[in-house]
């Protein structure tokens, strides 16, 4: 498997996991309206990932390969239904904004923790 697959498959189980956890977490030691802000947030930004994560393979995959212009608005009709999410569950009060920016802080801690598992492994092969 080449290094892209394997990162990308890495971050989406990743992002499951840690969105798993940071639920469970928040369950246990926050208030409703934060546990709130941490599911939708993690939910969203989740979705989205995988959401691009398919159009993109779609869109390079032979035959069909997609224009830029349709990959671009799929982005941004995403990024546009997100944003609305985003500002209805901080304007009527459903979700804890901090509890909101660490649960779409998923899919960016799952990135990191990717990255820094090639590196030590690109380190250590390097050492050997």
């Amino acid at each position: 498997m080449d290094i892209q697959q394997r990162l990308i498959t890495f971050i989406k189980r990743t992002n499951w996991v840690l969105f798993a956890l940071t639920c469970i977490v928040g369950y246990l030691l926050t208030a409703p309206p934060f546990l709130k802000g941490l599911v939708f947030g993690g939910f969203i930004v989740t979705l989205n990932f995988h959401l691009m994560a398919r159009t993109l393979r779609k869109a390079f995959a032979p035959p069909h390969t997609a224009s830029i212009s349709s990959i671009i608005a799929k982005y941004y009709v995403r990024f546009t239904v997100s944003a609305i999410l985003i500002f209805l569950l901080i304007y009527n009060h459903i979700v804890d904004p901090l509890g909101l920016i660490i649960g779409l802080s998923i899919v960016m801690i799952s990135m990191m923790l990717a990255t820094l598992l090639e590196i030590t492994k690109l380190i250590f092969k390097e050492a050997t």
